[in-house]
């Protein structure tokens, strides 16, 4: 058995046995340390010393995880030492008299009053959405769907005009079409690469608001946001960029030009397909107006939800990182496989979105449609001989899910809607999740082999 050994008859280096040495040693009590201020002037000189340290816009990764929580305006909404926001359930919130009560009506101090006006668990939510869309104000809704009402009803007035694209949102689409015509507000529906066709249109000067999804759903086409934005704004009319297949992470349109932009917070927001919401972001003065609007529609958002949400947001970064990498390189090798006839998905060189959305978008999502060289029938042997997605709606989670639009969403719909909407009965729409990618590409392959 060795011999035990203590410190002192160790020979250690001088540095080592300086760091050794007692707090009360005299060597320590004679050791001054250097003011900062000095020390960067015998670093770096005067100048370098004087000079204030340059202000840094956070990461959306950072942004992700503190906006409205530690980072910005929120930051006093979720004034607690607990690091998870609290989820405040109450309804309705007091005040301590009526000079207060007063002071609140003469917007001399804040309250939230009542939860169908706001919360603060959602005012965390919304301010965390702001800084990642690089907006003023934020507003949350119950649903994606609430959001756009919301949104066209505020900014529409009766008499109005709204442009659209032919390849929106079906349920916005329907809403426009069909209900706001009832309102008196007018509808004109254009295709997505025919800007003569909008150019025409504003042209009329009598356009109050330009609406489209980018990237569309399930063709993934992707509007010039920058371009629509110049030419809608010379004309006097508002851009709302519907952008749930994208997210803040991968796209921005109020950088672009836009003055809108909604989302289903659904989606890559939340991420777990556990929670529906809707949010819709831009300068204060529209907000409010949507605001009013969304009180007297009733659409909020539950607190539990919002913490559900604001938690979500948390990894979004991450998630959607790793749905981009996935889509892109399943993108890649479809695009080469003999049984494929074709591939819809931006970031291929090859689409004929690519340069657009290569100018305004940083990745290019999670979701891929493709055709497949068969069938109605034999598609549905692809789809169902898949072992790892699941056959569903939505989009975002962590979860791949995997429909073909023909059956899931165009089932019963004349062949003529299914050709105006670009829906064929071999189009299969992949929306990946964060599984491996070497698994889902087995899987895919395996599955392709049975047809």
């Amino acid at each position: 058995m060795a011999p035990s050994t203590s410190l002192g008859k160790i020979s250690l280096p001088r540095q080592q046995r300086r760091l050794l040495q007692p707090l009360s040693s005299p060597k320590h009590k004679r050791v001054a340390a250097t003011p900062p201020a000095v020390l960067l002037q015998e670093l770096f000189g005067d100048a370098q010393a004087a000079q204030p340290p340059k202000t840094r816009r956070a990461s959306d990764e950072t942004l992700a995880v503190h906006a409205g929580e530690k980072l910005g305006r929120g930051a006093d909404e979720a004034a607690t030492d607990s690091i998870a926001t609290p989820i405040v359930s109450g309804t309705t919130h007091w005040f301590k008299s009526s000079e207060d009560l007063i002071a609140f009506k003469e917007g001399r101090r804040h309250s939230h009053e009542y939860g169908r006006y706001s919360n603060p668990t959602v005012k965390v939510l919304e301010d965390k959405i702001s800084a990642l869309e690089r907006a003023e104000a934020t507003l949350v809704t119950s649903s994606g769907m609430n959001a756009i009402v919301a949104t066209l009803l505020a900014l529409v007035p009766p008499g109005g005009h709204i442009v659209t694209t032919t390849d929106c949102y079906s349920e916005a689409r329907a809403f426009i079409g069909d209900r706001l015509s009832k309102m008196g507000i007018r509808s004109t529906f254009v295709d997505l690469d025919d800007m003569e066709s909008l150019l025409a249109v504003l042209d009329k000067k009598d356009v109050t608001l330009f609406y489209a999804d980018s990237p569309t759903n399930p063709l993934l086409k992707c509007v010039d946001i920058r371009l629509v934005a110049e030419l809608c704004h010379r004309k006097g009319a508002l851009v709302c960029i519907d952008s749930p297949l994208a997210s803040p992470i991968n796209q921005k349109p109020l950088t672009l030009g836009a003055d809108i932009v909604v989302h289903s917070a659904t989606k890559y927001m939340a991420g777990h397909h556990d929670v529906i919401a809707g949010c819709v972001s831009g300068s204060e003065a529209l907000i409010s107006k949507i605001r009013a609007w969304h009180h007297d529609l009733g659409g909020a958002i539950s607190p539990n939800a919002a913490y559900m949400i604001i938690r979500g947001l948390k990894t979004m970064a991450l998630r959607v990182e790793a749905h981009n990498r996935t889509a892109l390189q399943m993108a890649r090798l479809l695009e080469c496989h003999p049984k494929i006839e074709r591939v819809h998905y931006p970031g291929l060189e090859g689409n004929p979105w690519h340069q657009v959305a290569k100018s305004q978008m940083t990745g290019y999502g999670g979701v891929v449609s493709f055709e497949v060289k068969s069938d109605l029938c034999s598609t549905m042997r692809f789809v169902d001989a898949l072992e790892i997605p699941l056959i569903a709606t939505s989009l975002g989670g962590c979860e791949s899910l995997v429909q073909q639009p023909a059956v899931m969403s165009f089932w019963g719909k004349s062949d003529e809607e299914k050709a105006r909407n670009g829906i064929k009965d071999n189009l299969v729409r992949f929306s990946f999740g964060i599984e491996k990618f070497e698994d889902l590409r087995d899987d895919v392959l395996q599955a392709l082999e049975k047809i």
